[in-house]
């Protein structure tokens, strides 16, 4: 077994900061639950540079983490322990009280993301206690609580300029965000991620020692960004004002990272990207051979569902570090602290 990270206790891995980032999407869904306490804390354990997580408002104000604007149907469970009927509350519409009674420890038996993951590992009662929806405060707490010192946060913006009542407008949705991480002293160890720009320009203009990374999909069945027109979440950049180039694009806006849907880059954009100044950190990677070729590609980073694989390549082609070991003891249920 590569690790046992939910154990009474267990080895945290430790290394120092890497140029190559290890990113675990949504804290390594492929083999815990989505955006959970637990799952970052097995991440932790695993050493990945960075906590990717995505962020959404309650109706109090609250920064939740959730990939959805709504509870997931596929992962919410009530008290009763029924699933919640799609398409699924609003987070904007729902206090946090109500939005953190949810059990997310268990996918949906027999839905497609069950099948997609198979190896996830449910966190079941009475072996664990429920994971619930965390606040972005407590997912900071818990980073502190580990004694990495060096692993950093990329939080991405979770709204859709074409559903705009869904969640906050753009300037409220920031300040809440950048307020909680002034008032955490955290600026310092966050990127900020969207795939709607507004929300980049803002912290550009007020926080611009926190880098912004401008995240685009071109194929599939809803892409963000087309070379020769702005989109509605391109905050009227268009690509074709600045030679049909999206790093170009990027670098004009102000960004620091682009991050493309991998299937998206050649080794001709990276190259471009680079010139521009611009790191390129590829989304999502799962295959340890797409992962070998991205790596041989030059991106500066992967995000993957699959951390413990990645971080496997990455060691392999010598872009990481072998990992020293140090023991740790529990912190509450599920939860690791350093000693």
């Amino acid at each position: 077994m590569w690790f046992r990270p939910l154990a009474a206790s267990f080895f945290l891995l430790a290394s120092p900061a890497m140029a190559f980032d290890i990113e675990a999407h949504r804290g390594g869904r492929g083999l815990f639950p989505e955006n959970t306490l637990q799952a970052f804390a097995a991440a932790l354990a695993m050493g990945v540079d960075t906590l990717e997580l995505d962020v959404g408002v309650t109706r109090d104000g609250v920064l939740v983490v959730s990939h959805e604007r709504r509870v997931n149907p596929d992962l919410a469970r009530d008290a009763n322990g029924n699933y919640v009927a799609p398409p699924g509350p609003l987070l904007i519409e729902r206090p946090l009280a109500e939005v953190q009674s949810y059990d997310i420890g268990q996918i949906r038996p027999g839905s497609a993301y069950a099948n997609q993951f198979p190896e996830q590992h449910a966190l079941a009662a009475p072996a664990f206690p429920p994971p619930r929806i965390p606040t972005l405060k407590e997912v900071i707490d818990l980073v502190r609580s580990s004694g990495n010192t060096t692993v950093r946060l990329n939080i991405e913006t979770k709204l859709d300029p074409d559903h705009p009542t869904e969640a906050p407008e753009p300037e409220r949705f920031v300040t809440l965000l950048l307020d909680l991480l002034k008032a955490e002293n955290f600026t310092g160890r966050v990127m900020i991620q969207s795939f709607d720009w507004r929300t980049l320009l803002l912290v550009q203009a007020r926080a611009p020692d926190i880098p912004t990374v401008y995240l685009t999909l071109q194929r599939g069945k809803a892409p963000t960004v087309s070379l020769d027109a702005a989109t509605s979440w391109t905050a009227g950049f268009n690509p074709a004002d600045h030679g049909g180039s999206l790093p170009r694009t990027i670098a004009v806006a102000g960004g620091a990272v682009w991050s493309p849907y991998f299937q998206d880059v050649t080794p001709a954009l990276v190259a471009e990207a680079h010139d521009l100044k611009l790191r390129v950190v590829v989304w999502t990677v799962n295959k340890p051979e797409d992962i070998a070729r991205l790596i041989e590609m030059g991106v500066d980073g992967i995000i993957s569902d699959r951390p413990d694989l990645l971080r496997k390549v990455a060691v392999d082609k010598g872009f990481a570090k072998p990992l020293g070991v140090v023991r740790v003891q529990r912190l509450g249920p599920g939860l690791p602290a350093k000693d």
